[in-house]
Parts: C-alpha cells; sequence; structure tokens
C-alpha cells in the first residue's frame, strides 16, 4: 500500500474530490494538520481505514472528523462506509515538527472554541448498547457497575467513574448506560433527562455561556438532569474556573438524588490539576478500572469484529492475533482491517502463515503488554498537559517533565528503541537519549521532579512520582 503525504486512492479524481470537501468541511488548518501529512486513507473491502501515528491522532480523528470523513465519501461515491482508525507508527517520520505544533494548537483551542448546544436528550446515542459489549475478566466490574447504574429499579449507582487507558471500552459503557436509559422510566413512568458530553464539550459550553452572558441557560441545561455522563473528564484539568462550575453542577445533581458517571484515561487521584474537592466527591462514588482485555476476551471480540467484516478466519489465525495483540479493541479491528486487505489483494483466505508475514514488523516494535500510548496517556493526565504538547515543540516546564517522563517510561516498559521512541513523538534519536540520561541521573541522586501549574508550582521525589506512574499504567 502506497504511502505519501496526499493519500492515493485507484481513482484519483474521486479521491481529489472527497478531500477537497473534507477540506471545505473541517477548513485548511484542521486538514494541513491532520489529514495531510503523517495520516493515509483509503478504501479496504467496504471500510474506510485511517491510518495515523499513534493513538493520539486516532483518538482526535475519532471524535472530531470521523463523521465529515464518512459524509465526504458518500457525497463522491454515493456509499455510506464505516471509517476505521488504525495506528502505524511507521507514519510519525511524515509529521514535521511545524505539523506537530499545530496540532497542539488546535487541541490548546478547542478549550475555548465555541460550544455546540444541545439540549437533554432522549434519542440513543451512536451504536452502542451494553448488550453487545464484551464482557471478560478485565471489565466485569464496570459492565457490571454499568448494568446497575443503567437499570430501571431502585437499586442504582448514583455516582460512577470509569477509568482505563485508550480503546478498552469506557465510552462504549458510558454510552450504553444512556441508550439504556432513552425512553426509559422512572418514578411512574416519567422520561427521565439524560445528557452525555465530552470534558471537552462541558468547557465550551461553559466558556461560550461565559462570554454570551447566558450563565443561566447552561445551568439549567446541567443541573436539572436525572443523568449527567462526562467521557474523559480528565479534560477539565488545569481549567479552574471550569472545574468550579463543574463541582456546582456536581453537587446540585447529588443533592437531588440524580445520577452522575463520568470516564478518564486515569484514576481521579492521578488527574494532574484537579480541585481536591472534585477528587473528593468522584471517590466517594464508585471507581472502577477498565483494563485492556485479556486473551480470552480478544477471541471473542475478534470473533464479533470479524463476523461484522464477514470475514472468515480459521481458529488457529484468531488464537494468534489474541495472543500477540494484546493492546485495545481498536489495534484488535485494525488487525483485522489489514488482514481483510492482503487476503483480498492476494485473492486467497486469511492464513497462518498470511497471518505472521503481516504481523511480523507490528510485532517486533510493540511485543509488550504496554504500549507507548498508553504511557503518554497516563503521564499526559497526570501533568495536566496533552499528548499533542508532549509531541510539539513546547519546551515550558511542565511540558519538558512530562516529555522526559513519557520517554523514560517507554525504554523502561516497551521494547521501542530510542529512535522509534523519538519518531513516535516527533523528536530525534539524540533527544530521547538526553532525556532518558537526564531522568536516571536525578534518579541517582534522589531528587525530585519540578514542575508548574496554574495553582504554583509542584514537586515531587523523581522515584515516587514514577512509581505512581508504573502503578497506574501498569
Amino acid at each position: 500500500m502506497k504511502t505519501s503525504a496526499e493519500p492515493i486512492f485507484a481513482d484519483k479524481k474521486t479521491m481529489r474530490k472527497i478531500f477537497r470537501s473534507l477540506q471545505e468541511r473541517i477548513g485548511p488548518q484542521k486538514y494541513n494538520a491532520w489529514f495531510k501529512h503523517g495520516t493515509t486513507v483509503t478504501f479496504e473491502d467496504g471500510h474506510i481505514k485511517v491510518a495515523v501515528p499513534n493513538p493520539f491522532v486516532a483518538n482526535w480523528i475519532e471524535q472530531h472528523y470521523q463523521a465529515d470523513l464518512a459524509q465526504a465519501v458518500e457525497e463522491h461515491t454515493a456509499r455510506q462506509l464505516p471509517v476505521i482508525v488504525t495506528i502505524d507508527t511507521n507514519l510519525s517520520a511524515e509529521c514535521s515538527r511545524k505539523d506537530l505544533d499545530t496540532q497542539a494548537e488546535i487541541v490548546s483551542r478547542a478549550t475555548h472554541g465555541r460550544a455546540r448546544r444541545n439540549k437533554p436528550t432522549a434519542a440513543p446515542l451512536s451504536k452502542y448498547s451494553l448488550n453487545d459489549f464484551v464482557v471478560g475478566a478485565s471489565n466485569r466490574l464496570a459492565y457490571q457497575s454499568a448494568i446497575i447504574t443503567a437499570g430501571g429499579s431502585d437499586r442504582h449507582f448514583s455516582q460512577l467513574f470509569l477509568h482505563g487507558p485508550c480503546g478498552v471500552g469506557k465510552t462504549h459503557l458510558l454510552q450504553g448506560i444512556c441508550n439504556a436509559m432513552a425512553g426509559q422510566g422512572r418514578n411512574g413512568g416519567k422520561s427521565l433527562k439524560w445528557r452525555y458530553v465530552t470534558g471537552e464539550q462541558f468547557t465550551n459550553e461553559f466558556i461560550s455561556s461565559l462570554r454570551n452572558k447566558k450563565n443561566g441557560e447552561f445551568r439549567q441545561r446541567y443541573r436539572n438532569l436525572d443523568l449527567l455522563a462526562i467521557d474523559d473528564v480528565h479534560f477539565l484539568a488545569a481549567k479552574r474556573s471550569t472545574q468550579d462550575e463543574f463541582l456546582h453542577t456536581f453537587n446540585a445533581i447529588e443533592s437531588a438524588g440524580k445520577q452522575i458517571i463520568l470516564a478518564s484515561d486515569t484514576h481521579p487521584r492521578l488527574v494532574g490539576e484537579l480541585h481536591e474537592q472534585l477528587v473528593s466527591r468522584f471517590m466517594s462514588g464508585m471507581v472502577v478500572k477498565v483494563d485492556a482485555p485479556d486473551k480470552e476476551t480478544r477471541m471473542e471480540i475478534l470473533q464479533k469484529k470479524a463476523a461484522a467484516m464477514k470475514l472468515a478466519l480459521p481458529d488457529d489465525v484468531l488464537d494468534y492475533i489474541a495472543l500477540h495483540i494484546r493492546g485495545s479493541v481498536r489495534e484488535l479491528e485494525g488487525t483485522l482491517v489489514k488482514l481483510s486487505a492482503l487476503a483480498s489483494l492476494e485473492n486467497s483466505p486469511v492464513t497462518l502463515e498470511l497471518t505472521r508475514d503481516a504481523l511480523a514488523e507490528h510485532l517486533a516494535r510493540t511485543d509488550s503488554a504496554i504500549t507507548l500510548g498508553d504511557i503518554e496517556a497516563v503521564v499526559s493526565a497526570f501533568f495536566g498537559v496533552t499528548p499533542a504538547d508532549i509531541h510539539s515543540s513546547r519546551r515550558t516546564k511542565t511540558v519538558s517533565v512530562a516529555r522526559m517522563v513519557a520517554m523514560f517510561l517507554g525504554r523502561r516498559h516497551t521494547r521501542m528503541s530510542f529512535p522509534e521512541i523519538g519518531r513516535f513523538m516527533g523528536k530525534n534519536h539524540s533527544s530521547v537519549v538526553l532525556a532518558v540520561q537526564k531522568l536516571k541521573k536525578i534518579l541517582l541522586g534522589g531528587k525530585e521532579l519540578r514542575w508548574t501549574t496554574p495553582a504554583g508550582d509542584k514537586a515531587m521525589p523523581a522515584e515516587a512520582l514514577l512509581e505512581l506512574l508504573e502503578e497506574q499504567i501498569g
């Protein structure tokens, strides 16, 4: 498959139209930052495959541009095709420093953007249902907690906080709860008012209400709900005024005996620059970690995904994939897309030999239960920065410390080389070497790491800080 700055399709004329339409929908700056370099888009066996360099870009495209791309494709092909985002770290080399800085700037500006004003809804969200969630040892408690929370009986959790790495099903469970409550009535069958938003959307709506002097409307929208679901709540880190408003919202819903469900990439105590009162509120409810799926669960996920793609896989292939691909559900799905494409190109069935050849390079790079994406998510949440900041050329004290820690943990817990870590983060080989050496010296000297927050400077012994982060990562 050809990789280039501008993704190439068999029908180049149609593809130019699709990309022109996508650029018009999201704007040239966003298109150039997220799609022009380091990202490829291809048609593969009834799907639109978007290959990106790392989990952060994957999450951002899924949350912000997936629908726009699907609509652009439908506009010029008259076909409704699902969009699947996969990760190919080889694409990291195509991302220039300018591209990474632009991505970081877009993420930063998103915290101050204008909001979409959605009303409390009773309509189902997307495709997620608790009924099709694949349950295993790694997520059983989270699933059972979600079932209880969504149940129509009097027994339910008033607060539920789910945390875990990217791609393990937190959003599926949150939206599944909301969908289960859509049309469901308590208190004599009265329709329930609920609302699902991301931490980013809550922030944007609050800022917009301040600018337009519509604080009352904002509070009315959020404080009179039966259920408030907020995904990626760690996005509120370092946003003091938004946290204050959310604390009041939380208290209002809690005092009314209603429900709040939240999801984050990390444990509430490890979310950097989060108001202590909010941490206390989060810890007073049901806090559950969602881990990456175990082998048995991965087998079931693969069987369901393959059936949905109409991809025939023998048992030895399923077993091989489940044994070696130990990351997120997205990684499993990406593997199936790759196998489907290869089988189609070679006009042959998917065999164990084909699977081994297809995954050889990937496994050589990522043969670890912990990925650099997992590390980056935990580190960025702890320091109150974004993965985009870590990838950028920003050198503020906090970003520099977070970047150094992520590089050090990447060397300690993955088999990635210095150049591979550098490519993943948009840095050169020597930057990673220097960062690792610097942190080793700090550890040998028993010294502290210091960084800056809006509330002032913070410090913590380097060894204790690493132990805290490793407990969350592992």
